[in-house]
């Protein structure tokens, strides 16, 4: 009991959590909105981008277990999306606002953004960018993009939700990067044509037993199975 208790203290010492509200431009001039999930003493980073019609709320319960893991997170408020778990999308709101298109693929440029704003204020030494439901497609099409600018990416129910239907799959034949998918159980038909086309040797795949569920919430303890998600997640984390 004692070791228990002073490696439990041990642990916290080394990594101690914040929370607070970041903001940076994307290159439209469109303020981005987001959580800093901040686990001190950590120098591996995930970005943490959310499902249609929602907001970095997404990641309320999420973000804290990934700081646990020992990874510092940014929850970004896409600006096509709108609110969840009482958090509402603030760059959403303020592309409306200003006139600005809020489709899916307008959210691009955020993603871009957002690695470009990590990379610059927090130098990881490990950056990992996460993406749910129609961002989990642009995150497969940012490491495809830009096959040299991140670490690994992780896609939860990622699908061609866009007008040219090989719009992620020509961009993930490009992928370098260690990729992990996910959906629900009903959902592999969506992505299965994006990752046989992701030529990395280091991709991974998971479905549950259940019929699961979509995006990354399928990681909220309110589901039953999401155990088997996450222990599938730190299975994936742990081999970058």
């Amino acid at each position: 009991m004692k070791h228990l208790l002073t490696s439990v203290l041990l642990f916290l010492t080394i990594y101690s959590y914040s929370q607070q509200k970041v903001e940076y431009d994307a290159k439209d001039g469109i303020t981005i909105t987001a959580d800093l999930y901040d686990a001190k003493g950590s120098d591996a980073f995930i970005i943490l981008f959310h499902q249609a019609g929602w907001s970095r709320g997404e990641y309320k319960e999420i973000a804290p277990k990934l700081n646990a893991l020992g990874y510092k997170c940014l929850a970004v408020d896409q600006r096509s999306g709108g609110g969840v778990n009482g958090v509402q999308n603030e760059t959403n709101a303020l592309a409306k606002k200003k006139g600005k298109k809020t489709a899916y693929v307008d959210a691009f440029q955020d993603l871009e953004a957002s690695v470009a704003y990590v990379k610059k204020t927090y130098k990881p030494k490990k950056l990992i960018i996460w993406g749910s439901s129609y961002s989990s497609a642009l995150v497969l099409k940012y490491a495809g993009d830009y096959p040299d600018a991140i670490d690994a990416a992780l896609s939860f129910s990622p699908g061609e939700y866009f007008g040219d239907k090989k719009f992620i799959t020509k961009s993930a034949s490009h992928i370098k990067a260690p990729v992990f998918i996910t959906s629900a159980q009903n959902e592999k038909e969506s992505w299965s044509g994006i990752y046989d086309a992701i030529p990395s040797n280091k991709k991974q795949s998971f479905l549950p037993k259940t019929k699961g569920n979509h995006g990354a919430r399928a990681l909220w303890d309110k589901f039953p199975d999401s155990k088997e998600y996450w222990a599938a997640v730190k299975g994936f984390l742990n081999t970058i």
